[in-house]
């Protein structure tokens, strides 16, 4: 998830896949998945890339009333001992929290679990972290209620957060954009955001820009170990990746791309 530094993913929360994952939400990267057995298979070798690379991994049972429920990344937030709740932006989602919470609830003993309220909506998606500072999207799925409830868990960590407008006619989420294969470096494709959304970067760090038709492969995870979980089928995206001295691990995500899904919604780093 991003809201844990690359440096510090050891343990990972997935969600198996239902059998009503043909009715997932989709309107941006496709239609729907059409083959739930090749779905189950990608999600499969995905768990099995983050044990390869020493993760711990918890994968909670599939919700048949809940087709989107894999995407786990939306469900909560964990920063710094604490964990936010978000009220999810889609009301089709709001009742895949509880296990969830529930399962966090148990493993993090000690934690501060905080909630969200009204009308405060936010999907974990809109999140995007670079180090210590924090970026979150106003989109469909996130409003500024949301948002100031996350300023406010920031502001009591000491954090710096900022705001960023997305094109909602083209994008779902904030990580469907971009993503930080390191704690340096943001990927983003061109024709969506530019360097100025993002606001000075602190010494050392920098923005890349890919081509427009690659947006999918810019939702990468940096494992902190020197390897990055990227998608399959997007060269510029895995030739970036080498050049920046880290190690691709590939991933053919075609039936969670149908369901607007990228490689960040399947996790939740805690």
């Amino acid at each position: 998830m991003a809201t844990v530094r690359t440096d510090q993913k050891q343990r990972a929360l997935m969600r198996a896949v239902p059998e009503s994952f043909s009715k997932a939400l989709a309107n941006y990267f496709g239609s729907g998945p059409t083959d739930i057995a090749l779905a189950r298979k990608q999600h499969a070798a995905y768990a099995q890339a983050l044990l390869d690379s020493g993760l711990e991994v918890t994968i909670l049972p599939a919700d048949e009333n809940h087709p989107d429920c894999i995407f786990v990344e939306d469900q909560a937030i964990v920063i710094d001992g604490h964990v936010l709740l978000p009220l999810p932006g889609h009301p089709s989602r709001v009742a895949e929290q509880p296990p969830i919470a529930d399962f966090l609830s148990r493993q993090l003993n000690g934690f501060q679990v905080c909630g969200m309220f009204g009308d405060a909506r936010m999907d974990g998606g809109d999140l995007l972290r670079l180090g210590n500072i924090f970026f979150v999207a106003r989109s469909k799925r996130t409003n500024d209620a949301g948002i100031e409830t996350l300023r406010s868990l920031l502001s009591h960590l000491g954090h710096e957060l900022r705001i960023i407008d997305i094109p909602t006619e083209k994008a779902l989420h904030l990580t469907s954009i971009s993503s930080t294969p390191t704690d340096q470096v943001i990927l983003t494709a061109e024709g969506f955001l530019s360097a100025d959304d993002f606001g000075e970067l602190p010494e050392g760090c920098r923005i890349i820009f890919l081509p427009e038709e690659e947006v999918y492969g810019c939702n990468t995870i940096g494992l902190g170990n020197g390897k990055v979980l990227v998608a399959k089928g997007y060269p510029t995206v895995l030739e970036t990746i080498q050049e920046l001295g880290l190690e691709p691990i590939v991933l053919d995500m075609s039936q969670i791309r149908e369901a607007d899904g990228s490689i960040t919604c399947c996790t939740l780093f805690f």
